[in-house]
């Protein structure tokens, strides 16, 4: 086996990457900035060596081939070493079609929103079907010890992200992995850094839906306009609707809290119509790959979820916190509504960090308000470098917003204005300055001073 050197090897997708060339036997090295959990947490867990630089250095200069991020562009000094020596190269995506998943029926899930979830949800269908399928995740599933593993043939459940591939390969991750079981679970507009408009997401969504072979089953939410598009460019593969539009088997219906997928009543395993969807889908997905639906609905009980997707961090003087990787408005107001359900009668508090490139971008100032409205008060990271006025974004929710230009400032707003019963729910895509514990310590310090 060889030695394969990480460039960018921090990100969500590489450093599953990472685990799995390990698992085959390949020599594993990488480098990046500094790491987060739970990435961090990942990599270390793995024992896989991660210099946190990035300049060449000897294990980038005695690698037999060099996977290069899609986070890294030219200039980048270690890309620039690359290219000088002439060093081979390729992408995480391509890398990973290449040497796994070429033999394996892939599982793809796709979507704007819940494809960590819904992968996770599947892979422990599969799991709990006794199959040991292989993943890779962009998140860390409560049910496993990783969010990456190489598994057994032949299933293979991966997170199929539209993001581009690398600096020298413009296509959407997901073409490289040639499903035979994809899920589309919904389409709106994202990444603005690399997608002009909607439109051009739904052209990379149909070259994925040209490449599911004609056996192969595409699971599509009957809900989504967008994905109709996607579907009507064409599909040589067996149409697996879902949804409250989808007819016969695939039809989600509610009726109260109780759930229903055609004719089988089921319980989501986590809180929110969202995620009521993304269980359909997996259960669906399950199915395809030959697991009982009756099977995989009496093992939802037990999927103990994925990290940062709305999760219970802890709580101090009464106050709860959780983390939330929502970035979409229409992700922050799932996990809004999702949070409003049951009888809680505290007040609900939301802690927004727009991060993402599309949210840095200002390309979702005219919803962001809407999205947020089931919060009781909204308090804002709006730093000096953000290049669109939040505040203003935010005006139609009045007196119910907060801003505060550094993450230390926020934590003394939300610290002064959480009482006891209340639920903080933090969002973001990044670690956020590390808010969470520091909300906590805030609480039980005022607590003290009390």
């Amino acid at each position: 086996m060889s030695h394969v050197h990480i460039l960018g090897i921090g990100g969500t997708f590489m450093a599953g990457l990472a685990v799995i060339a390990k698992a085959a036997g390949h020599q594993v090295t990488g480098q990046d900035g500094p790491l987060y959990p739970p990435m961090s947490e990942v990599l270390a867990n793995a024992n896989i060596d991660v210099i946190a630089s990035d300049q060449p250095n000897a294990a980038l200069a005695s690698a037999d081939q060099v996977i290069i991020g899609n986070a890294l562009t030219r200039g980048h000094p270690s890309v620039e070493a690359v290219l000088d020596r002439g060093q081979p190269y390729t992408s995480g995506p391509a890398w990973l079609a290449e040497h796994v998943l070429h033999d394996r029926w892939v599982i793809a899930v796709a979507g704007t929103h819940g494809k960590t979830t819904t992968a996770s949800l599947i892979a422990w269908l599969l799991e709990s079907a006794g199959l040991n399928p292989g993943f890779l995740i962009g998140g860390q599933p409560g049910n496993f010890d990783t969010a990456a593993r190489l598994g057994d043939a032949p299933f293979f459940v991966i997170e199929a992200d539209e993001y581009d591939t690398a600096f020298f390969d413009k296509r959407a991750k997901f073409v490289h992995f040639h499903p035979n079981t994809v899920v589309l679970n919904n389409l709106e507009y994202d990444h603005a850094d690399i997608y002009p408009d909607l439109a051009a997401i739904e052209q990379q969504f149909h070259h994925l839906v040209r490449t599911v072979p004609s056996q192969g089953g595409v699971i599509v939410n009957a809900d989504a306009p967008a994905l109709e598009r996607v579907m009507a460019a064409g599909c040589w593969s067996r149409r697996i609707d879902f949804g409250q539009q989808a007819q016969g088997p695939g039809q989600v219906t509610r009726s109260g809290n109780a759930w229903q997928l055609g004719n089988q009543p089921y319980t989501p395993p986590l809180a929110g119509a969202h995620n009521a969807m993304n269980t359909a889908a997996a259960l669906l997905a399950a199915r395809d790959a030959g697991v009982p639906l009756a099977q995989s609905i009496g093992a939802l009980a037990d999927f103990a979820g994925v990290r940062r997707r709305l999760e219970w961090v802890g709580e101090a003087q009464g106050i709860s916190v959780f983390d939330d990787f929502a970035h979409h408005p229409s992700a922050i107001s799932a996990t809004l509504s999702a949070l409003r359900e049951g009888t809680h009668s505290g007040r609900l508090l939301a802690v927004i960090e727009p991060r993402s490139n599309t949210m840095k971008m200002g390309v979702h100032a005219d919803t962001l308000a809407h999205a947020l409205a089931e919060a009781d008060q909204v308090f804002v990271l709006a730093e000096p470098t953000l290049n669109w006025d939040i505040n203003a974004a935010l005006r139609p929710l009045g007196d119910a917003v907060t801003s505060a230009p550094d993450v230390s400032s926020l934590v003394s707003a939300v610290s002064a204005y959480a009482q006891p019963n209340d639920r903080v729910v933090v969002m973001s895509n990044g670690a956020f300055g590390g808010i969470h514990q520091r909300l906590l310590d805030a609480f039980n310090n005022n607590g003290a001073l009390a």
